[in-house]
């Protein structure tokens, strides 16, 4: 059987029809979900990009982190950096298994110097252009940013150069199909038709969309907004509700709405060529995301990580098997990032790397045989993490940390939107959810880095505290 593998970075999975939603257009993932298996509990175990990449392609847990600088990266936090060396990634296992491997991404974080995602595919296209990716150099700032910030907030001149450069990224664009969701799966769908009869093979597909810049095509803005709205386009929005009007908030939301029906309607595209290819039945399709992010809840936009609830941390996961098996099964079980790689290994009937340390979850699927899978699960992003049974979600920090919020939870049961912070009426609960935290930090397989660093290996020692 061949593998592709379609993540959209920042996708909430109550922002999809098959999810629940009633508002926002998602047709094609839909599709996918009914001739497929919806996971309903679906996490990751290492946020953001960088950390969940490194769980997702190796199949082994990140959290606890260790921190690295990383020299020429704007993003400094726990976890984020390379792949390591020991590590063996799906790309590499199935190449050694005499698969034809590719990655298409733009998402631009995995290109940058030093880094090294593309490690074991045959082939690798970097769509250039997302964010601040210095794709068309710009010497200094010279796009007028005004438009695109809110009436209430003041830009600083690091923003103000990040949004020109962004800017002028995308200044070639013509239509939809060159936004970045439409180059990537067009650029996917080229690969599938170019070799796709070089079975087996895996095709891993990376769209940064609708990750920020929320910046939809004009027809897909339309879906959610009117059409006479004259305001400010608040593309790159900053991380509180109160900084924008009325009126700009809904524009946000509507540009990632509209951003989510965009990635749907390419996402259709790339089904629809293996459909056209005659290998949409030889092909388990996966479609999934790294994490959501807080649009408007508690105050709040985007992810971050003292934000660890259920629209951050859970993602959608959607598997169609070859012949739509199982089509219309929903499980309703923890799964995270880490059982990607070995679920995927154990449907094509080959061994897992001794290293991944994640589990298969198929037995949720055909419920042949029991399976203890997760009862408890762990999210860690930066300085925080969040642990997270059937009934609570418990955020604290994991280490000490400048400016650190105090400890969170919520009531799942009473509070499924975890809107709530209940810690004050529950403290027995929180201490016995910062004791199961407690004994993750303590029987990590850990072992002290260079200049005092942690690495994740396999070696077991005490943690030392950790500093930013």
């Amino acid at each position: 059987m061949n593998i592709l593998v379609i993540c959209a970075d920042t996708f909430r999975a109550d922002y999809l029809g098959c999810y629940g939603n009633s508002w926002i257009k998602t047709p094609h993932i839909d599709k996918l979900a009914g001739e497929g298996i919806r996971f309903d509990e679906f996490y990751g175990e290492a946020l953001p990009t960088i950390p969940a990449r490194r769980v997702l392609y190796t199949g082994r847990k990140a959290f606890p982190f260790s921190y690295h600088q990383q020299k020429g990266d704007m993003v400094q936090l726990p976890g984020w950096h390379p792949i390591y060396d020991e590590d063996i990634t799906l790309a590499e296992h199935l190449s050694d298994l005499g698969y034809t491997t590719g990655l298409v991404s733009d998402l631009y974080h995995m290109m940058k110097p030093g880094k090294n995602f593309h490690r074991g595919f045959h082939s690798w296209e970097w769509i250039r252009g997302q964010e601040a990716d210095p794709f068309i150099p710009t010497s200094k700032p010279n796009q007028n940013v005004s438009k695109y910030i809110g009436s209430k907030v003041d830009i600083n001149p690091g923003k103000h150069r990040l949004m020109s450069q962004y800017l002028n990224n995308r200044s070639w664009w013509k239509d939809e199909s060159d936004h970045f969701a439409g180059q990537v799966m067009q650029s996917a769908a080229n690969w599938i038709t170019r070799y796709g009869s070089k079975k087996p093979w895996m095709l891993w597909v990376e769209s940064f969309d609708p990750h920020e810049p929320w910046d939809a095509p004009k027809e897909f803005l339309e879906l959610y907004s009117s059409t006479n709205y004259q305001g400010k386009e608040p593309i790159w929005p900053s991380g509180l509700v109160d900084n924008y009007t009325k009126d700009e908030f809904n524009r946000i939301k509507a540009h990632y709405a509209g951003e989510c029906s965009h990635v749907d309607r390419w996402v259709g595209h790339i089904v629809e060529t293996l459909q056209s290819q005659h290998l949409l039945n030889d092909t388990i399709v996966v479609f999934m995301s790294d994490h959501g992010c807080i649009m408007g809840e508690q105050g709040q936009i985007h992810k971050g990580q003292d934000r660890l609830r259920i629209q951050a941390t859970r993602c959608p996961l959607i598997i169609r098997m070859p012949e739509a098996q199982y089509a219309g099964t929903v499980v309703d079980g923890f799964v995270q990032h880490q059982d990607i790689m070995p679920t995927l290994l154990g449907l094509i009937e080959q061994h897992v790397p001794k290293r991944c340390n994640g589990q298969n979850f198929w037995p949720l699927v055909t419920k042949k045989e029991p399976i203890d899978l997760h009862d408890i699960i762990v999210s860690g992003f930066g300085w925080y993490a969040s642990v997270r049974t059937a009934g609570w979600n418990y955020q604290a920090p994991w280490t000490e940390a400048d400016n650190q919020r105090p400890p969170e939870l919520y009531n799942r049961k009473k509070d499924p939107d975890e809107l709530i912070n209940v810690i004050e009426d529950y403290p027995s609960i929180a201490k016995d959810l910062q004791a199961h935290l407690d004994k993750v930090m303590i029987t990590t397989h850990l072992t002290e880095g260079q200049l005092g660093q942690i690495s994740e290996t396999d070696t077991p020692a005490a943690v030392p505290e950790v500093k930013w």
